[in-house]
């Protein structure tokens, strides 16, 4: 499939583009704000790039796309109205979009914690929120969907095996960028992820094997 990533200048988009790069039942086109990115992601192994702004005209980036992996986030150097505008208004946008352009499946990088974002510290309660909101919106689309909730991120990539459930038991521990990658990637084909949202962490399982037996 066509598979457009936005957000695909992040950590975990990075990810997504180089990993796709490896499998040939996809192509990746990296949705970026700055024409400067291209080249970057082009040599990760990018088929393709669109100039699109969540914030701007969007209108023209699901153009040949067939489906959508969702990994844009506002930052964590950024305040509540950008929160808002990206991680929020900006999902709703696109999500509206590739209904109109009967996308065959939208993959929504989410978190842990956005099913219930009022339990969550003050210096969180926004940002889940604005993720369940975005969350919500894609299950009420119509779209196929999943909705990957990760634990926290981490760069170090010594243990890519994971646990997924849909609701975690141990939410503390943190989970490699490149294996959510991963299973944002799986979850475009795999049946067991259609129209399920499911928590992620690192474990003992392979990606697919553990992806199999969500419940």
């Amino acid at each position: 499939m066509n598979v457009l990533i936005i957000g695909a200048n992040g950590h975990t988009g990075r990810h997504i583009i180089h990993q796709i790069n490896q499998e040939e039942e996809h192509k990746s086109i990296a949705m970026i704000r700055d024409e400067n990115q291209a080249k970057r992601l082009m040599e990760l192994g990018a088929n393709d790039y669109v100039i699109g702004d969540l914030e701007g005209n969007i209108e023209h980036v699901l153009e040949d796309v067939e489906a959508v992996i969702f990994a844009a986030g506002s930052g964590s150097s950024t305040g509540p109205d950008k929160t808002t505008a990206i991680d929020q208004e900006g999902a709703k946008r696109i999500i509206d979009e590739a209904k109109k352009h009967s996308i065959k499946h939208f993959v929504m990088l989410s978190s842990v914690g956005a099913d219930v974002p009022e339990m969550a510290p003050d210096n969180m309660k926004h940002y889940l929120t604005a993720k369940a909101n975005a969350d919500e919106h894609l299950r009420r689309s119509g779209l196929t969907y999943t909705i990957v909730r990760p634990t926290s991120l981490s760069d170090d990539d010594s243990n890519l095996k994971i646990k997924a459930n849909a609701s975690l038991d141990d939410k503390s521990k943190t989970i490699p960028r490149k294996a959510v990658a991963s299973v944002l990637i799986k979850s475009l084909t795999l049946m067991e992820t259609k129209n399920e949202t499911f928590e992620i962490t690192e474990g003992e399982k392979e990606t697919v094997e553990a992806l199999k037996y969500i419940h």
